[in-house]
């Protein structure tokens, strides 16, 4: 049972990447099974809706930095963006769950869930922002773009804080990936939560 969450405490437990107790899973099996989303069953994200449900129930995660684990991922653009529209659709899903559930978890998990949600919808107004500029003055101010890079590296430092790791701050340069590629697919995942395919054709 939970004592007291810290910053070793994570709001998704990663399938290849996560263990938990046995007596745990045991009580939670029904709710995790019966996943719906508007009435329909919904089978993917599970590692974030079962994370949840644990928070939920009182239980603890903890974020165990010397464990190692193997995972399948994509090596192609086409099967990359297919998991990234799942993932994308898994977390708006469990973020509704989540924010119902804010007044009962730790005070950090709050701040986790709030800090996941809006730095990406901070990146995309700066974006959109930067885009408007350039269409209508010709040209984007450079605090325009400071801000993007502010934002980043902020980003990636806690992360590396977090983390303990200093390597984490390479994540900066996934930025122009997340500005091309993944808002716009975010933005369209957000207008079909209710599709459910896994998408791995």
């Amino acid at each position: 049972q939970s004592t007291g969450c810290h910053d070793r405490c994570r709001m998704c437990c990663s399938v290849p990447c996560a263990m938990y107790r046995r007596s745990a899973l045991a009580l939670l099996l029904d709710q995790y099974e019966a996943q719906f989303f508007r009435g329909k069953p919904s089978d993917f994200g599970e590692d974030r809706h079962l994370t949840i449900l644990m928070l939920k129930a009182g239980f603890r995660t903890e974020y165990v930095p010397d464990a190692i684990a193997a995972t399948v991922v994509p090596d192609s653009l086409g099967p990359y963006l297919r998991q990234q529209l799942r993932w994308a659709r898994s977390t708006f899903r469990d973020t509704f769950l989540a924010l119902r559930l804010l007044p009962e978890l730790d005070g950090y998990l709050t701040l986790d869930v709030i800090g996941q949600n809006l730095g990406p919808l901070l990146l995309a107004l700066s974006s959109l922002a930067a885009l408007a500029q350039l269409v209508i003055g010709g040209s984007v101010p450079w605090w325009t773009g400071l801000t993007i890079v502010a934002m980043t590296m902020v980003r990636c430092s806690v992360a590396a804080l977090r983390a303990r790791e200093v390597r984490f701050l390479g994540f900066s340069l996934h930025t122009p990936i997340n500005i091309f590629l993944l808002l716009p697919l975010k933005a369209y995942a957000l207008c079909t939560l209710s599709n459910s395919d896994w998408l791995v054709a």
